[in-house]
């Protein structure tokens, strides 16, 4: 019987999470309705600030996030892997919350994929820690 690892899930939390990012974050039905991604990417009456943003910095530490869960998978410095998937799954969480308290403002709601990448932020952050755990017990 294989034995589940937490640093693969907190790899594949990290890739949903990656995923969840074009799909529609944020969504409204005013002016003819609208959609945009957390990249940037708009449609319709949506439109958001032409610069490096929020959304782009967590796709950027999601793909860290990535790194560092295969890391601990593969038991490449599994405690300072744990180490950093937690802290940039905490940042991720930071940075979530100042995307939504920055763009969801009436008329605009939050879309199905700001929620998958919530779920998703969430799995890898109490993976982090359950890898953390793992590590220190083995070492």
């Amino acid at each position: 019987m294989t034995r589940v690892h937490p640093g693969w899930l907190v790899a594949l939390f990290a890739a949903i999470l990656s995923v969840s990012a074009w799909l529609p974050w944020l969504t409204t039905s005013a002016h003819g309705g609208g959609r945009a991604s957390a990249i940037g990417g708009t449609a319709g009456s949506i439109a958001l600030p032409p610069r490096f943003g929020v959304g782009q910095l967590i796709v950027l530490l999601a793909a860290v996030l990535l790194v560092a869960g295969a890391m601990i998978g593969r038991g490449l410095f599994s405690r300072l892997a744990s180490v950093a998937a937690l802290v940039v799954s905490l940042a991720i969480v930071a940075l979530g919350v100042a995307f939504y308290r920055l763009n969801v403002v009436a008329p605009i709601t939050a879309g199905y994929g700001l929620y998958i990448g919530a779920v998703s932020v969430v799995g890898a952050l109490g993976c982090s820690v359950w890898a953390l755990v793992s590590a220190g017990r083995r070492g």
